[in-house]
């Protein structure tokens, strides 16, 4: 079958692999028919998130049909539609049944300490095979595949792998409650599911700082108040807004990406992504090899403690890599902040979601900007990590 592989920094390939096998009872082999891009996977491209293994298959978000189960898998049977989350989970342990199956017990084989395993990532998170792909297989799938519900189709169900989730998770953390001002750092595909997510949980305005012009537009279109950070500082745009008080809620939705500018891939580039080019910023343990994000807190995250109000919380859903040590805790424990930050507990909140979608409530596919065929998706990485216009959220077409 074919499949994205990861075989270093700058370096993924589309390459045969051999289709995966049932490895345990409670397994199931899914027919992927949609997968799709991620910043997460620019994470891996990049180097910004470290440890991973040469030859994994890269991608965590995938809508398939069940082509063969595990004598465990009781629930589901072949020719099901299923949405594939995230975040791995055994659907048994006590984190699991009470709701953080991204702090699962089982499913990350470094041990009950080792925190959240999910698919196409690295070491650290098991090393398990990921979901761009034409098949892949799924662990625990009797407590983690959800079933899609009959007329949500493929674009809409992608969403809810991984981003919807994640954002709705974003503005719990962010504790949005009805009449509250929030403001949305990142405007990209999961920052503007938080505005909707936002508004959703009963915000009365939000707030959305980026600095690309058909992101800002989308936020826009979704009534959040625009503020470019390019062209005005958005703490002083915030407090404008509010009456020099500040938001009652932020969520960071851009994570290790506010670190450092993130370096483009040149467009000429038609076989892989260029690992000098990745390379080209010194690392910050001075070393030669893939930069490790240091001790200086992140941009966003020193906006966001200035531009929330006093007694305000911080929602952080931003992808952090455990390299990243340094916060703004000074200004944080000053304003007395609450500040929450995790990986989404996809499981939890996707069958709530779906339903919300089959019920003609919400339609996320509206962010899908871009469907790409396998045979493309060097290119459709190249486009989405350059931020081109109109590449906002991309989706990939395996059979194709």
């Amino acid at each position: 079958m074919k499949a994205v592989v990861w075989h270093g920094v700058g370096d993924i390939r589309l390459e045969d692999v051999a289709e995966p096998k049932i490895q345990a009872p409670t397994d199931a082999i899914v027919r992927i028919t949609t997968s799709a891009l991620c910043g997460t996977d620019l994470h891996l491209i990049r180097g910004t998130m470290p440890g991973m293994r040469d030859g994994t298959i890269i991608g965590h978000e995938a809508v398939g049909e069940v082509v063969e189960t595990g004598s465990g898998v009781r629930n589901f049977s072949t020719g099901d539609r299923v949405v594939v989350p995230s975040t791995i989970s055994c659907g048994s342990c006590s984190y699991c049944r009470a709701g953080y199956q991204a702090q699962c017990d089982n499913a990350n084989p470094g041990g009950k300490l080792a925190g959240t395993a999910f698919f196409g990532g690295p070491e650290a998170a098991g090393a398990y095979d990921g979901l761009q792909a034409q098949y892949a297989r799924i662990p625990y799938a009797n407590g983690s595949l959800v079933p899609v519900p009959p007329g949500v189709d493929d674009a809409q169900a992608i969403m809810v792998s991984d981003i919807f989730p994640t954002a709705w998770f974003g503005a719990k953390l962010a504790e949005v409650g009805n009449g509250d001002t929030v403001a949305v750092f990142g405007a990209g595909p999961v920052g503007q599911l938080a505005i909707l997510s936002a508004y959703l949980q009963g915000a009365g305005r939000v707030i959305a700082v980026d600095h690309i012009a058909d992101r800002l537009a989308l936020a826009q279109a979704q009534h959040a108040e625009i503020v470019d950070f390019d062209t005005e500082d958005p703490v002083g745009a915030i407090r404008e807004l509010t009456g020099g008080v500040g938001v009652d809620r932020v969520i960071d939705a851009v994570g290790v990406d506010a670190q450092r500018p993130a370096t483009r891939v040149p467009a000429e580039q038609a076989e892989q992504f260029d690992a000098e080019q990745r390379q080209a910023a010194p690392a910050s343990n001075g070393q030669s090899g893939q930069w490790v994000p240091g001790d200086a807190p992140s941009q966003v995250s020193r906006w966001a403690a200035q531009a929330v109000a006093k007694a305000g919380t911080i929602g952080v859903i931003g992808v952090y890599p455990q390299t990243i040590t340094g916060y703004p805790i000074g200004e944080v424990m000053n304003k007395n902040l609450t500040v929450q930050a995790g990986n989404c507990n996809h499981r939890h909140y996707m069958p709530y979601l779906l339903q919300l979608i089959a019920g003609g409530g919400v339609d996320p596919a509206l962010l899908l900007t871009e469907t790409a065929p396998m045979t493309d998706v060097l290119a459709a990485y190249r486009a989405f990590d350059r931020r081109e216009p109109g590449w906002v959220k991309v989706a990939l077409n395996p059979a194709a």
